[in-house]
């Protein structure tokens, strides 16, 4: 067999063993080894299991994602994402469908924190949603809303997703989160104006809230203006090079404990707590991300991404034929696989095609971490739909209710990827502005 049958082989194993439940980071691990002793030497192979998972765990740059999970486990233990909402609400709240914006502005800027969709989701759900059904919300409104809302976790900086991305194609992570900042901003705009079409469509959908007087408006900001001065000090940090992205995550989780402590919302539970989650994340994306560098041996030894390559350049196909062939690949690989899983299978393959075609790395990751947004609320996967069905099963919310409810953020999802494909400035603009 050629290299390039063993290859995808490998690949229709590991997609069986996916599809079975088992964990991808062992599965990749397995399926790299053997097939890349099979493709190069069995003791080429043992080296690269021996060296592999010190180097990614010794790795400096690889130490800003457990500084950045740590950094929003301590502010999730100390409660502040219900100050965001509660703020959010009282600027929001009084217009049609303003609780479900206010849940969306609080999801951006919970985003900005936590690293995670997942975390973003459950903790704005947990917040909103009840606050929503008083209100009389559509069920459909209220679920989808926070369901894709939680999916900025993955894409406004600091992102795990694009900390890996970083990391896989070593491509500054610094770049990286200056670019995710305005897409970011767009998508909770986005989000927004869907809500806003829904409720002048169908007013009763989202009802009013009562209106707050101005005066307590502005005073409801100082429950969170320090958490917002430590983003900004972060991300502004980070992006015009007082910090690598490393201490920056440092600079964020230390932040965050002290600001914890001031408020008196850090308990030594909590504080436990927040380590121990962090640890667990911090074992599982490690565990992926070795089993994904073995795994990546594997593939190049298979020389499947230059077959690839060589096969679409023969196609005389214009590199925005080939781009939109690659992002609907990924809306459907979205709809099987979580985002860690996708990033560390496809990118090393897509990756090195993109670039040769002429696209700006920064940008291509910002537009594959778009898609895999995408992924987490599309069915029959779509992690985030499933967290939000989780939190409304004991309110006696259907998971139907909640697919329904995602599919006109979908809609404008797909519109907002149009615009970042259509014009890159917009994406890359924080990048020249200030880096």
């Amino acid at each position: 067999m050629s290299p390039v049958e063993i290859g995808i082989i490998g690949f229709i194993i590991l997609f069986v063993w996916l599809a079975l439940g088992l964990p991808i980071g062992a599965g990749m691990l397995l399926i790299g080894f053997v097939g890349f002793g099979f493709l190069v030497s069995s003791g080429a192979a043992f080296t690269k299991i021996a060296l592999v998972p010190f180097q990614t765990v010794s790795e400096y740059n690889l130490a800003v994602l457990p500084l950045f999970l740590l950094m929003a486990q301590v502010i999730f233990s100390g409660g502040l994402g219900r100050d965001l909402f509660n703020v959010a609400n009282k600027w929001l709240g009084y217009k049609r469908g303003g609780v479900a914006m206010a849940a969306v502005g609080a999801s951006a800027v919970f985003a900005a924190v936590s690293a995670s969709s997942i975390a973003t989701a459950s903790t704005m759900g947990l917040i909103s949603i009840p606050e929503m059904r008083k209100l009389k919300y559509d069920d459909r409104l209220a679920t989808g809303a926070v369901a894709a809302g939680g999916t900025m976790g993955v894409l406004i900086p600091p992102s795990g997703a694009l900390i890996i991305y970083g990391i896989i194609t070593e491509t500054s992570i610094g770049k990286l989160f200056a670019a995710g900042v305005i897409p970011g901003i767009l998508e909770a705009l986005f989000y927004m104006v869907t809500i806003a079409i829904i409720c002048w469509w169908k007013p009763e959908m989202g009802p009013r809230s009562e209106k707050v007087p101005v005066k307590e408006r502005v005073k409801a900001l100082s429950s969170c203006w320090e958490m917002l001065l430590l983003i900004f000090f972060v991300l502004g940090g980070l992006i015009v090079g007082w910090f690598t992205p490393t201490e920056a995550g440092a600079v964020g989780a230390f932040g965050a404990i002290i600001l914890c402590l001031i408020r008196r919302r850090l308990t030594w539970e909590g504080f436990k707590n927040a380590i121990m989650a962090t640890m667990k994340t911090t074992g599982m994306i490690y565990g992926i991300l070795i089993g994904a560098m073995v795994f990546n041996y594997f593939v190049a030894a298979s020389t499947i991404p230059y077959v690839l390559s060589d096969i679409i350049i023969a196609m005389n196909l214009s590199p925005m034929i080939v781009l939109i062939v690659v992002l609907v690949l990924y809306f459907f690989l979205g709809c099987i696989l979580d985002v860690a899983a996708m990033t560390v299978l496809t990118v090393p393959i897509f990756f090195p095609m993109i670039v040769g075609l002429g696209f700006d790395p920064i940008w291509f990751g910002i537009v594959f971490v778009r898609m895999a947004e995408i992924g987490m609320i599309s069915p029959p996967i779509g992690m985030n739909t499933f967290v939000i069905a989780g939190i409304v099963k004991e309110m006696g919310i259907e998971m139907s209710t909640v697919w329904r409810g995602i599919i006109p953020f979908l809609i404008a999802d797909f519109f907002h990827v149009a615009m970042l494909v259509a014009f890159p400035a917009i994406t890359l603009f924080m990048v020249k502005a200030v880096m």
